[in-house]
């Protein structure tokens, strides 16, 4: 029987080229938050199961969670989101950390869903949390990060909106019109999916489950221009700091239990892939659940999935090639002496990969051009000898006799350009 060579559905496997983007992508998120003063945590892909029962929502915990039950009968269960981890890393340390407090992630997660584009089964998600600011200071500050990761990557204004709301206000007008607490957590999970019913059936909806007189009153409240205290004010503090893709979405609820407040949804302006690619939002209680004193928190979850679709979408990713400068090419048997030159390449800040295969010449230049690599610095006796080697370009083919420092300064000039 033979094993087949696809990796379980739903989860990627990484080829170098795919792990460029990747790099490419994690390292603008990481210079982007750190530039705001966050910094870098982790914890175990592994979480006792009761973690995500209290406040995740019933879709992660019923549908979507991979658990089970360990060798020492416990129930755990591999991280489907990072907002609890990070949570009880805080509880526990609740008196001994500074805050403000600004702490960030980008964690492998795992949701048991249907496969489908800008949702897979695994993902890597950048996660940015801040402890300790209550009010709309924190909440601007947290979308001031998205709108700064995007803008990083070359994204215009125009290419996606930020859509917020207030689940605090949410709820006030719930209880206006009367709804008990079976009704409200219905009408959330109903405006959560909004998205994904035609708007003749969304609102055929709302009416069966919650009647006529109800219904019909949220249904006219949602499509009201009227906009929220807090998020007029919090509107008006983004516009301030640069932030121009801000709009008040009464249909934005954000699926998971624990917010509390202002709550928001980045979308996709493209035609192509307009749709919400990542939110966040405030979650003042889920650090008390642990037994410790809350703590004020709000923050935002970025998968690398729909970054990446949004990217390639807008035309926002570069050519990425290798990270090898350049391939060694031993002519005849010269490995053992030419171990000394290639260290200097190295030292110099060269990435040097040296075929060792013994192979004819012909057949290590065609594998160093199959590997993208850009140059090809030629060793043999003779240039051992006379301190000067043959460096090829591989993309343009031109050819030059150079000694090792312009070979270095050469190659390095080319990284630079």
């Amino acid at each position: 029987m033979s094993l087949s060579t696809q990796p379980y559905k739903g989860a990627r496997d990484f080829y170098p080229e795919d792990k460029r983007i990747q790099k490419y992508m994690f390292g603008k998120l990481r210079e982007v938050v750190e530039s705001f003063g966050y910094q870098e945590y982790d914890a175990p892909i592994l979480e006792s199961f009761d973690i995500y029962a209290a406040k995740s929502g019933e879709e992660i915990v019923n549908e979507q969670l991979y658990s089970f039950e360990d060798k020492g009968g416990r129930k755990v269960a591999i991280r489907p989101e990072m907002t609890p981890s990070v949570s009880r890393m805080v509880a526990a340390r609740r008196q001994e950390l500074p805050y403000p407090l600004r702490l960030y992630s980008i964690p492998n997660l795992w949701r048991y869903e249907r496969p489908q584009r800008g949702r897979l089964r695994e993902h890597n998600q950048l996660n940015v949390d801040l402890f300790g600011v209550e009010g709309l200071d924190g909440d601007a500050e947290i979308i001031q990060v998205a709108d700064a990761i995007l803008k990083s990557f070359g994204a215009k204004s125009s290419d996606y909106e930020i859509r917020i709301n207030s689940r605090g206000y949410m709820n006030q007008q719930f209880e206006s019109f009367g709804l008990s607490d079976d009704q409200k957590h219905l009408c959330l999970k109903l405006l959560d999916k909004q998205s994904k019913i035609e708007p003749n059936e969304f609102e055929k909806m709302f009416i069966e489950k919650l009647g006529d007189g109800k219904g019909s009153q949220l249904l006219n409240f949602l499509k009201s221009e009227e906009v929220p205290k807090p998020v007029a004010e919090l509107l008006r503090v983004l516009n301030l700091s640069g932030v121009e893709s801000a709009a008040y979405d009464p249909a934005i609820v954000r699926g998971l239990d624990y917010y509390t407040d202002i709550i928001f949804e980045v979308f996709d302006t493209d035609p192509e892939n307009n749709r919400s690619m990542f939110g966040g939002g405030r979650y003042d209680g889920l650090v008390g659940l642990f037994g410790a004193e809350p703590v004020p928190t709000v923050g935002f979850g970025m998968g690398d999935v729909t970054l990446q679709n949004f990217l390639e979408a807008h035309g926002l990713l570069p050519g990425l090639g290798p990270e090898t400068d350049a391939a060694a090419i031993l002519i005849g048997d010269v490995y053992a002496k030419a171990q000394a030159v290639v260290g200097e390449f190295r030292k110099s800040g060269l990435k040097i990969a040296v075929d060792s295969s013994g192979r004819k010449l012909d057949a290590q230049i065609r594998s160093a051009v199959k590997s993208g690599v850009r140059y090809a610095i030629f060793i043999g006796e003779k240039e051992l000898q006379s301190g000067r080697f043959q460096l090829r370009d591989l993309k343009n083919g031109t050819e030059k006799e150079l000694p090792k420092g312009d070979i270095v300064s050469a190659i390095q000039e080319s990284r630079a350009g």
